[in-house]
């Protein structure tokens, strides 16, 4: 009896365990995968930092000009995000969440090009409910990411995202030249995060590569 209550357990724990080894080794493959295409996170954010800094140095532009500059970084930075995406699923993994946030960019990036003479009110509220969305998701994709390949600093982008979109709608009627220069703070702090992650994800690829079994060729020489 007791030989097979033990054996119960011992099957119990394997299939307990089952589910948890194959979630650690599916987000160790999407992990990589991200890893080998980390120049593509690194473009976003020197996209990012290059918007913010443009902001940041010219916060009296008029409306117009600063609703056409944010939404051409955000078609950019969508066709990035889809792209990342599209390199994944060519390998057989799944990045969703991506492609939902290259899909919420282009869409508000579209919009605002589509309604030039939106006014500061509702350009407020739409950038606000476009960094919690982008941010929401990019907090859910980083679940996907192991730790040593940079989790941390994709969910902090998307943390950055979630909290500067509702200071936003607590703030809808700043004004053009301060929502100028939020803007430019936050997409310098958010570039920076994903340049920290690009090259987080460019040295794990290195170490993946370094530690890779020499190949048959390499034996047979």
């Amino acid at each position: 009896m007791a030989t097979s209550a033990s054996a119960e357990q011992n099957n119990t724990s394997k299939t307990t365990e089952q589910p948890s080894s194959s979630a650690t080794s599916e987000s160790t493959a999407m992990s990589a995968v991200l890893a080998g295409n980390w120049w593509l996170v690194a473009l976003r954010g020197v996209l990012g930092i290059i918007f913010g800094v443009l902001a940041l140095l010219f916060p009296d532009i008029t409306l117009l000009v600063l609703v056409l500059v944010v939404a051409a970084y955000m078609l950019a930075d969508g066709v990035l995000a889809i792209i990342s995406a599209v390199r994944a699923a060519r390998k057989g993994e799944r990045w969703g969440l991506l492609v939902l946030e290259g899909v919420c960019n282009i869409a508000t990036g579209s919009l605002a090009f589509l309604w030039p003479g939106i006014t500061i009110f509702v350009f407020t509220i739409l950038i606000a409910a476009w960094a919690i969305v982008s941010g929401i998701l990019m907090s859910a994709a980083a679940f996907r990411l192991t730790q040593g390949h940079g989790r941390w600093w994709l969910r902090a982008a998307g943390v950055l995202s979630v909290i500067f979109g509702f200071l936003l709608i607590l703030a809808p009627l700043a004004g053009a030249i301060v929502l100028a220069i939020w803007l430019g703070a936050y997409a310098v702090v958010f570039g920076g995060l994903l340049l920290v992650l690009a090259f987080r994800l460019r040295s794990r690829q290195r170490d993946s590569a370094e530690a890779a079994p020499p190949s048959a060729f390499a034996k047979g020489a």
